[in-house]
């Protein structure tokens, strides 16, 4: 069975990772939630706080070699908090050195530019974030999904639906030989 993480913490998008989750579950994947911390962390959802969702593994417990994919939800607060924790970097960057898929959605990206793994690569994101990853050496395009070897990213929650599909057929498709940081 094939084990996927999804990073996150509090301030998450709720839908950004609810969905997902859903979509990956339903084809059979595993699906961990890991976070800094153990507990719960709580979504932000309609400009709200809104539901806590239950942490299975911490980032301290896990590495990169234990799952198949990863998946970062956006959210404002979210990304701007696993930014500033070394080792939540450098567990984005493995997935990167070890070829496996990644996907990333509205302002998850903030995560990615912090990562160093954005140079080079066709993305899109958030629109208020476009300049951060223009800045950071991203090709950024204005798409409802782009993927690029792999790396899977998406604006909003208007685009989850293409956003979840094109991730599952990543997946399914598995490491990309052409992933790079």
């Amino acid at each position: 069975m094939k084990r996927i993480a999804i990073l996150a913490t509090n301030g998450f998008e709720e839908s950004e990772l609810k969905s997902p989750k859903k979509a990956m579950e339903k084809e059979g994947f595993n699906v961990d939630i890991v976070s800094l911390e153990k507990g719960e962390i709580k979504g932000w959802a309609n400009g709200n706080w809104s539901n806590s969702y239950t942490v299975d593994k911490n980032l301290n417990e896990v590495k990169a070699e234990d799952y198949y994919a990863l998946v970062l939800p956006g959210g404002v607060i979210n990304p701007d908090l696993l930014r500033r924790e070394e080792t939540a970097l450098d567990f984005v960057r493995d997935f990167f050195k070890l070829k496996k898929p990644v996907a990333a959605i509205c302002h998850a990206p903030w995560t990615l530019i912090s990562a160093g793994v954005v140079k080079g690569r066709k993305m899109t994101s958030f629109n208020s974030i476009k300049d951060d990853l223009v800045n950071a050496g991203a090709n950024w395009v204005d798409q409802e999904v782009v993927v690029d070897e792999g790396f899977v990213t998406s604006r909003n929650p208007d685009d989850l639906p293409a956003f979840n599909s094109k991730l599952i057929e990543e997946i399914k498709e598995g490491k990309h030989e052409m992933q790079h940081a």
